[in-house]
């Protein structure tokens, strides 16, 4: 049977446990402020670069850059973003689990993976996946940078004819107790979805207004269409890997604060409990003394 002595040092331990998830919460949130700010500074590019390449891939009458070559997809290149570390709830798993499902579908294909992220790494390779490439510590500080070698590596693929196809897999930023998870098509880049996605993105930012298609924007071109898209379409690679690694890293702080959040709530309520069987067994003992003492005195007196 515990002692007193056992649930004082399970309460101290369960303080100390409630101490760093507290600590890790604040951290979360303060880390998610700065992803947050990012990540709607982020979607306004994304979404006028679409309409962009809308507008010239409307006027294009052949292909006029190997990134909108359209291939039988035989060879599948799947970028999968997950965190460097854990304690952020069902995040990683939630994706790995719609990886698995996507590299099940595409079980006839040759798959290969570019991991972003340590826990996606290890595990992927673990479960003998073919992963031809990966980048850690992506997520603490998502740079600029970054994004332009990961998408200049997608596009270099894609381009020599290594893969047919580019999805990426991730958790896209909704709220901070939401989190979307999404299988996106990188490449080929298909005018028909650009023109979709773009409609889609002009319409969630129109608040209060009837949804309907955005207006194709008639632009003034000055070079032609080949120079055009060797300058657009690379920069629009890079500009959605950095709003996808965007909305990854800001996902995983949502998550690791509410986890953390929850975990402090049942640290409180494990004490709590620990308390209160404490205080039980130290008034039994209290108890046991005094009956001992009565009847000691009880036997005195007779």
């Amino acid at each position: 049977m515990a002692t007193l002595l056992d649930f004082r040092r399970r309460i101290r331990s369960v303080k100390s446990t409630q101490q760093i998830t507290r600590a890790m919460k604040f951290v979360a949130a303060a880390k998610l402020r700065r992803a947050q700010d990012g990540v709607f500074a982020a979607r306004p590019y994304a979404r006028e670069i679409l309409r962009v390449l809308r507008s010239a891939a409307a006027r294009m009458e052949s292909t006029a850059h190997p990134l909108l070559e359209r291939r039988p997809e035989e060879r599948i290149l799947a970028v999968v973003l997950t965190g460097d570390r854990s304690l952020c709830g069902a995040f990683n798993t939630n994706v790995l689990r719609r990886a698995t499902t996507f590299f099940r579908e595409q079980s006839s294909k040759n798959i290969q993976v570019m991991a972003i992220g340590k826990k996606g790494r290890d595990t992927l390779r673990k479960r003998g996946a073919n992963v031809v490439a990966d980048y850690i510590n992506v997520s603490a500080n998502v740079d600029y940078a970054i994004a332009k070698e990961i998408g200049g590596k997608i596009g270099e693929m894609y381009a020599a004819g290594e893969v047919d196809a580019v999805y990426a897999v991730y958790n896209e930023f909704k709220n901070v107790m939401v989190q979307r998870l999404c299988t996106a098509k990188l490449l080929p880049i298909d005018p028909a979805v650009l023109a979709s996605e773009t409609a889609e993105a002009g319409q969630s930012a129109a608040i209060g207004t009837e949804h309907e298609e955005a207006p194709l924007v008639d632009y003034l071109y000055e070079e032609p269409l080949g120079d055009i898209f060797s300058g657009l379409l690379p920069r629009y690679l890079e500009a959605e890997v950095f709003r996808i690694l965007l909305e990854s890293a800001a996902a995983e702080h949502a998550a690791r604060m509410t986890a953390m959040d929850s975990a402090t709530r049942n640290a409180s309520e494990l004490i709590d409990k620990l308390t209160l069987e404490m205080n039980k067994i130290r008034q039994a003992g209290i108890t046991k003394e005094l009956i001992e003492i009565v009847s000691g005195a009880a036997s005195a007196t007779s």
